[in-house]
């Protein structure tokens, strides 16, 4: 797990679904220990987008951590400003249901 991003309004962290409890992430000889039969492992990696001020959150995996992936890229290439990242993750941010808990 890794944030990526974190303002007054939103908060966004990189979730390593496949991460070893250490923190690294799955080595091919570890694969082979638990898929003798050459089971691959899949890689689930994916974002949680919280929205602060709603006080919900939405994690995007598939298709959807794909199409954000490419916005981070283009991020890297072309340093947007805060305003345009916030616009981008409130696009995201529409699609929250799950209200942010605190235990």
């Amino acid at each position: 797990m890794q944030t990526l991003y974190d303002s007054d309004t939103y908060t966004v962290t990189h979730m390593l679904a496949n991460a070893e409890a250490d923190g690294g992430v799955a080595t091919d000889s570890l694969k082979t220990e638990r898929f003798p039969d050459g089971v691959p492992l899949m890689a689930r990696h994916g974002f949680e987008i919280v929205d602060k001020r709603a006080g919900k959150e939405v994690y995007l995996d598939g298709s959807w951590a794909e199409l954000f992936q490419r916005h981070i890229m283009a991020w890297q290439v072309n340093t947007p400003s805060q305003e345009e990242v916030e616009d981008t993750l409130e696009q995201f941010a529409e699609l929250a249901q799950n209200p942010v808990l605190v235990h």
